[in-house]
């Protein structure tokens, strides 16, 4: 029997394994495929004997009966393809038997016999690893399964090379890992004239990845400040990079194999579906938020997404997963992403000019923005309202302080917070932080403590809005290089947090 890594994460980024058997037996000469598969699976037998057919291996004519272990589990895709191949040879004994029964095999076979790449070679590499097994993967997807490192990675370019490889003719060598990619330009931004407030928001949100709104008119530059947050977040740590590329990886998105340093962002349309935000479809695959993880998730024009998508993105906010419920399995997917939602004033978008507001003003602000509702708005850390941007500043130079000074001082905030949260696996930056940790770490002075209660009692701060000052207060003092939250740190954090029109 040959195991393979069935690629639709379960619990996690988790590959649960499928038993692929094989039985040749007297009676009507048949070929089938049992243990409910799709269309794709159930083709494969065709896929596989053209294949042995140009090896000049020719099929017994006898019964052969693939069967998948646990039946009751759905079998999609075609990446069943080499693991029957692998079985049936097995059966044939053209290959040894105690070989293929510690091989996880995934990959899908053309008429010729070559092995085409399909998705999920990475957390299939994680579950060889896990039951010490050896992978064997089409070339394309050696690169990508080798980041592992834990699980030994064979790559045929076909199923001959894979034959000659078990039968001691041609040994394969082990797969390397693929390139680390890095993008070739970040925008930067010393390009971006005026909005300091908002550049001194994204700083404390890429600081303490804290969720950050956007409010302004159309044309002052909330999509021109979202597309230069990458260029001032620090580069993925080795864990982050695996992590999210095997979510990429169940995706088809990693490039040749290669994984990419460079946090995520993610701007999906405000027309995507819920599925394509959370994820699901027919195969449960992740969604937006999940693709984001460890990174950025950038949604334009918040309010104009469908209601129904906006309420799904307060649970995966607060938990950092997402459970995609299904018929038959229930797939749980980690989205720790910072949400950066951008939203005009109104529907035309000039509430705060009075020549080009509309008659409906100020009514018109609240129904548009009242589309975004408050528990969703409670749980955003920053809220920034960014004017329009005056004609004689267009003309001046560019902005003295370019992505890389901020970005320095990210990254030394960041620092700050891997040390406080050295012995606490669960947390990495402030965002994470709660209980007894944010009290023992965020806890202000007796002025900044007397401040943030006076300002709950004045404008009614939820139990969430208290502690989220907290996080990004402690943000704050990091970017500030002191060990302590005091006053002004608390009251910056505070003016973020009561910052739109809405709020007062």
């Amino acid at each position: 029997m040959v195991a393979l890594a069935y690629t639709v994460a379960f619990e996690g980024i988790e590959a649960r394994l499928v038993e692929v058997q094989c039985a040749v037996s007297p009676g009507i000469p048949a070929f089938s495929v049992v243990g409910l598969p799709d269309k794709a699976v159930s083709e494969a037998k065709e896929r596989v004997r053209a294949a042995l057919t140009a090896m000049a291996i020719a099929l017994p004519s006898k019964r052969i009966t693939i069967n998948m272990s646990p039946a009751d589990m759905p079998k999609e895709g075609s990446h069943f393809d080499l693991p029957i191949a692998l079985a049936l040879l097995a059966a044939l004994d053209i290959i040894p038997q105690e070989d293929a029964a510690r091989t996880v095999a995934l990959g899908e076979l053309s008429l010729d016999g070559t092995l085409v790449p399909v998705v999920g070679a990475l957390p299939a590499a994680m579950a060889a690893a896990g039951e010490d097994r050896t992978l064997l993967c089409p070339d394309a997807c050696g690169a990508e399964a080798a980041w592992v490192g834990a699980a030994k990675v064979i790559a045929p370019a076909s199923l001959a090379d894979a034959v000659r490889h078990f039968t001691g003719q041609s040994i394969l060598p082990a797969s390397q890992p693929g390139e680390v990619h890095r993008k070739t330009r970040m925008r930067d931004l010393s390009e971006v004239k005026g909005q300091e407030r908002a550049k001194r928001a994204l700083e404390i949100a890429a600081a303490g990845r804290h969720h950050l709104m956007l409010i302004g008119s159309p044309g002052s530059g909330k999509s021109m400040l979202a597309a230069r947050l990458p260029g001032i977040l620090p580069q993925l740590t080795a864990a982050e990079a695996l992590e999210t590329s095997m979510i990429h990886s169940l995706s088809g998105l990693l490039d040749e194999g290669g994984i990419n340093r460079e946090r995520p962002f993610r701007e999906p349309h405000h027309t995507a579906s819920m599925a394509a935000i959370v994820g699901g479809g027919r195969n449960a695959k992740p969604g937006e938020i999940s693709l984001a993880h460890n990174g950025v998730l950038f949604m334009d024009e918040f309010p104009e997404f469908a209601r129904t998508v906006l309420e799904t993105l307060r649970q995966p906010i607060e938990t950092g997963e997402v459970i995609v419920a299904r018929a038959n399995a229930h797939v749980r997917y980690p989205c720790k992403f910072m949400l950066v939602a951008a939203a005009n004033p109104c529907k035309c978008g000039y509430l705060a000019d009075p020549a080009r507001a509309c008659a409906r003003a100020p009514i018109c602000g609240e129904d548009y923005l009242g589309r975004i509702s408050g528990p969703l708005m409670d749980r955003f850390d920053l809220r920034v309202e960014v004017p329009p941007v005056a004609f004689t500043d267009l003309d001046l130079p560019d902005a003295a302080e370019s992505s890389a000074d901020v970005a320095a001082r990210v990254a030394t905030a960041r620092s700050r917070q891997s040390a406080r949260f050295k012995d606490h696996p669960n947390f990495h930056v402030n965002a994470d932080a709660e209980g007894h940790l944010l009290d023992e770490i965020a806890t202000p002075d007796a002025d900044g403590r007397a401040l943030l209660l006076k300002v709950a009692e004045r404008f009614g701060l939820s139990a969430r809005g208290y502690h989220r000052v907290l996080r990004v207060a402690r943000t704050i003092a990091d970017l500030d290089g002191s060990g302590d939250v005091r006053k002004p740190h608390v009251a910056e954090a505070v003016s973020f947090r009561l910052a739109t029109a809405k709020d007062v």
